[in-house]
């Protein structure tokens, strides 16, 4: 049996690393939350954007 443990190339560990949150400030929220408020209606990168808040929700919750 020893001899199977010498082909692993992986860690028997399945968790993956949580991905870091990258943080802004209030400024930078502010500007985009106008920035975003501008777009026109039904903009799809506001659809992505939403997208990507939950990843971001998702990563804290990972830690």
């Amino acid at each position: 049996m020893l001899w199977l443990s010498a082909c692993a190339t992986a860690s028997s560990d399945p968790r993956v690393p949580c991905p870091p949150v990258v943080p802004y400030s209030v400024n930078d929220q502010v500007r985009a939350a106008a920035e975003v408020a501008a777009l026109p209606e039904g903009a799809l990168v506001v659809r992505m954007l939403s997208d990507y808040a939950v990843l971001r929700d998702q990563a804290r919750a990972c830690g």
